[in-house]
C-alpha cells in the first residue's frame, strides 16, 4: 500500500520584501495539503538563503537561483524532491522560470499573467502540451464560492442569452509616482522591461477579463481600449476604459484602474441575459445578487445548503463567517495539488476540484493585453484578440 503524503512545493521569488510571496505560501498551507520544501526565493543569494531559513528550509534546500534549484532538485529521490513549483516573481520572469521548471520535469503553479507577452505565453502552451505536466495560473478570484455559483447560474441557461458584461476593478494605490519612492511593489509594475506591455491592465485589468470569461463560458472576440498614464513621467498605464464585443453576441465594459483615488480593490462584475441578472462585488464576496426578470432581487450567502455542488465544494466554514481572499487563494492551490495527487496515486476525486484556471487561460489573458495595447495606440480601434 502506498503512503500517502503531501504535495511537495518549491517556490521562485517570493523572498524578503515580497508581498504576494506571503499570500502564495499562506494558500498553500492552508488545507494541509501542501508543504514548502525549497525555493529560489531572490535573485540576490544572500536574501534567498536568509528568506528559505526564515521559512525553516535547510540551507541546502535554499538555491542561489531558480536554474540551479530545477538542477539540483531533479537529482534527488522521488521521495524526496519537489513535486511542483509556485512562480511569484515580476512578470519578466514567469515565463524562462516556468520554461526551466518543465523541462525538468516538474508542474508549475504561476502567478498572473502567464509570461511577459503573448509570444511566449504561446511558447509556454506548447511546452504544457507537450511535456503533459500540470499548469495552474492564479487567477484567485475564481476561487471563491460565489464566484462558483454565479458561474453554474449563468451555465445553467436560466438567464437565456447572455446580452451585457460590465466589470470594473479599480483601485487607487498608483495615484502618486509611488515608484519614485522606492516601493518595490510599484517600481516593477511601472516597468515595461520587467511588467511586460501593459501595467494596470497587465496587472488588474486580466484579472477584470478572467473573471467575465470564467462567469459566462464566452470568449471575448475583439475590443476597443483607451489606456491612459495619468502620472507624469509613468512609461505604463495607470486606467483604462475597455469596449467588448464577444462570440455569441454579448456586448461589455472593462474599466480597470489604479489612479482612482479611495478606491481599494473594487472588482466589481454585472451579467445580464435576457431573463435575469447577477453582480458579485469582492470587497464582500460572501453574497451573490441575482436578479430574475418581475420577481425581487434575491441575495444568496456563502455557508447555505441551497448553493449549487461547486460552491459548496469551495467553503469551508459555516455560513455566516467571513471567508474571503485567502480562502479563494487557497482553493487554486487546493484544486491544483488534488489533481498532482491523482498523478501520483491515482486518487479519484471530487469533479468541482478540477476546477483552477489553465495555460489556456494563461494565453487568453496575454491576448488580452497585446489587444488592448493595439488598439489604444490605434485611438481605440476595434481589434481581435490573436
Amino acid at each position: 500500500m502506498t503512503i500517502k503524503r503531501k504535495i511537495r512545493m518549491g517556490m521562485v521569488g517570493g523572498g524578503h520584501g515580497a508581498f504576494i510571496g506571503g499570500v502564495h505560501r499562506i494558500a498553500a498551507a492552508l488545507d494541509q495539503q501542501i508543504e514548502l520544501v525549497c525555493g529560489a526565493f531572490s535573485s540576490d543569494p544572500d536574501r534567498s538563503k536568509s528568506s528559505g531559513q526564515d521559512f525553516f528550509l535547510p540551507e541546502t534546500r535554499c538555491y542561489c537561483d531558480y536554474a540551479t534549484m530545477m538542477v539540483e532538485e531533479a537529482k534527488l529521490p522521488e521521495g524526496e524532491r519537489m513535486d511542483f513549483v509556485s512562480i511569484v516573481t515580476p512578470n519578466h520572469l514567469h515565463f524562462p522560470a516556468a520554461k526551466a521548471a518543465l523541462e525538468a520535469g516538474f508542474h508549475v503553479l504561476s502567478d498572473k499573467p502567464a509570461t511577459y507577452n503573448l509570444e511566449e505565453a504561446k511558447a509556454l502552451a506548447e511546452m504544457v502540451q507537450n511535456t503533459g505536466l500540470l499548469y495552474g495560473l492564479t487567477h484567485n478570484y475564481t476561487g471563491y464560492p460565489m464566484i462558483k455559483q454565479a458561474r453554474e447560474i449563468v451555465h445553467s441557461g436560466e438567464f437565456g442569452k447572455i446580452r451585457k458584461v460590465v466589470v470594473e476593478y479599480p483601485q487607487g494605490w498608483l495615484a502618486t509616482s509611488l515608484e519614485q519612492e522606492g516601493q518595490k511593489q510599484a517600481a516593477w509594475r511601472t516597468d515595461p522591461k520587467r511588467s511586460g506591455a501593459a501595467g494596470c491592465i497587465g496587472d488588474i485589468g486580466t484579472h477584470a477579463e478572467n473573471l467575465a470569461e470564467y462567469i459566462t463560458g464566452l470568449k471575448i472576440k475583439e475590443l476597443a481600449a483607451d489606456l491612459t498614464a495619468f502620472v507624469d513621467g509613468r512609461m505604463l498605464d495607470d486606467d483604462g476604459n475597455i469596449l467588448l464585443r464577444f462570440e455569441g453576441g454579448a456586448k461589455g465594459i472593462l474599466h480597470a484602474s489604479q489612479i482612482s483615488v479611495g478606491e481599494e480593490n473594487s472588482l466589481n462584475i454585472r451579467v445580464y441575459g435576457e431573463t435575469g441578472g447577477l453582480e458579485w462585488h469582492q470587497m464582500e464576496p460572501n453574497s451573490l445578487r441575482v436578479h430574475r426578470r418581475d420577481q425581487p432581487t434575491q441575495i444568496y450567502r456563502t455557508g447555505n445548503g441551497y448553493l449549487g455542488e461547486n460552491a459548496t465544494a469551495h467553503y469551508r466554514i459555516p455560513a455566516g463567517h467571513p471567508e474571503g481572499y485567502l480562502e479563494a487563494f487557497a482553493n487554486i492551490y487546493r484544486n491544483f495539488a488534488a489533481d498532482i495527487s491523482i498523478r501520483l496515486y491515482g486518487k479519484s476525486k471530487h469533479e468541482a476540484l478540477h476546477d483552477y484556471p489553465t495555460i489556456e487561460d494563461g494565453v487568453r489573458g496575454m491576448a488580452f493585453i497585446e489587444a488592448a495595447v493595439e488598439s489604444s495606440q490605434n485611438n481605440a480601434a476595434w481589434t481581435p484578440l490573436a
